[in-house]
């Protein structure tokens, strides 16, 4: 069997018991009350089962299964391992409310636990700033602070329904298409795993109503925990991708643009919160995902607009390593993207909404901007369309008979 036909083969296996394993897992979180209840930060208005990444996670593992007759290697078994560990802090987190300092602590010890028993991590910035190998003593602390922060970014995203594993889906289809100009087809497979056993999940969290469930904190630890194995992956000089670093791409870049918007978005949050002497990591209504619904946007409209802007990074990225850009040309205009699509949007669209006439009760109105950003949002609303109702009712029929 060739490679492409195993790749194809675990994704599907991945989506079929991801689906399959979907009723039992809502019906679990259902009886047992693992649910996400409403509050003041909250978006959604009723109690939602809190389960979804358990139902990733065994599409995950099913595709793995089918895979390791035909391939396998140490970094895929021990990335597994650590999207393990984490999807259970994430559970437990979920259930009885961790202590932010306690999971970072977990955090570190997975990361570090990874680095030492594959010997992947960054250890190599392929030329940029004429700089190729980094020493054990400067590449592995580095490799802690971004893979941590890699895992906290992306668990603090999932706040609209579709986003996290929205992003989930495009983080691994660059990786894979990365990995697939190289051909490494252990790690175009786990990617390919991942896409296909989320691809159900968003379906049900996007178009279900009896059937919606969410992520939780474990899935988006679990996928976290991915994107900075994916990201070991391609920046270590052990693994890498080194024919494209060879044809001009800035693997560094490459791995920011990727990332942009969790990233950018996160520290723009844990910033102005420090900054007005709170914990980085207390609960607000300040992220960019926020925005998009104070403008009105639907869920997945929200979603699919932040998700557009990541990808807008990765195009712009793109052309600038095709048109022959510099290595550091090319991750400065990855910085500057997230800054004025994160920092810079955020502020602007805050000032519109803050801005223009008062009310008869003297509270802002909003300018012409805000009021053509709201008309946009209402645009992506088409629960009432016949195709919506017709997902809508194959999530919460077919899909689910037998699920009470």
């Amino acid at each position: 069997m060739s490679n492409t036909s195993i790749a194809v083969l675990v994704s599907a296996v991945a989506f079929v018991v991801s689906a399959a394993m979907f009723p039992w897992a809502l019906r679990f979180a259902r009886r047992h009350g693992i649910v996400d209840c409403p509050n003041a930060r909250k978006l959604q208005r009723v109690p939602v089962p809190v389960f979804g990444g358990v139902v990733v996670y065994l599409g995950i593992v099913a595709g793995w299964l089918v895979l390791m007759p035909f391939m396998g290697s140490e970094v895929l078994c021990c990335g597994l391992l650590a999207m393990t560990v984490m999807l259970a802090v994430g559970m437990w987190d979920d259930i009885r409310d961790i202590p932010a300092t306690l999971r970072l602590l977990v955090e570190t010890v997975v990361v570090l636990a990874f680095i030492g028993i594959t010997d992947v991590y960054v250890d190599d910035l392929h030329g940029l700033w004429g700089i190729n190998s980094l020493s054990p003593r400067v590449g592995i602390p580095l490799s802690v602070v971004a893979g941590v922060g890699t895992i906290n970014a992306v668990n603090l995203i999932d706040g609209v329904d579709g986003y996290s594993s929205g992003y989930g889906v495009l983080s691994c289809t660059c990786f894979a298409l990365a990995f697939w100009t190289v051909w490494d087809p252990v790690l175009v497979c786990l990617t390919v795993i991942v896409a296909g056993a989320l691809v159900p999940f968003f379906l049900h969290n996007v178009f279900g109503v009896r059937s919606k469930m969410f992520i939780g904190d474990g899935g988006t630890l679990m996928l976290g925990t991915l994107v900075v194995v994916l990201s070991f992956c391609a920046l270590s000089g052990k693994v890498g991708l080194e024919p494209l670093e060879q044809r001009g791409m800035c693997i560094p870049a490459f791995v920011m643009a990727v990332a942009c918007i969790p990233l950018f978005d996160t520290l723009r949050v844990m910033t102005l919160r420090m900054l007005r002497g709170r914990s980085p990591f207390s609960a607000d209504k300040t992220h960019l995902h926020h925005l998009f619904i104070d403008m009105g946007f639907s869920h997945l409209g929200a979603a699919l607009s932040i998700l557009a802007l990541n990808g807008m990074v990765i195009l712009v990225w793109l052309l600038s390593w095709q048109v022959g850009a510099p290595m550091d040309v090319q991750v400065y205009i990855v910085v500057v993207l997230g800054l004025s699509v994160t920092f810079g949007f955020y502020k602007v669209m805050k000032a519109q909404q803050n801005g223009g006439p008062l009310d008869a009760e003297g509270y802002p109105q909003g300018t012409r901007l805000w009021h053509a950003a709201r008309r946009m949002g209402t645009l992506t609303h088409r629960e009432d369309r016949r195709f919506w109702r017709m997902l809508r009712n194959l999530m919460d029929g077919p899909m689910m008979k037998g699920w009470k």
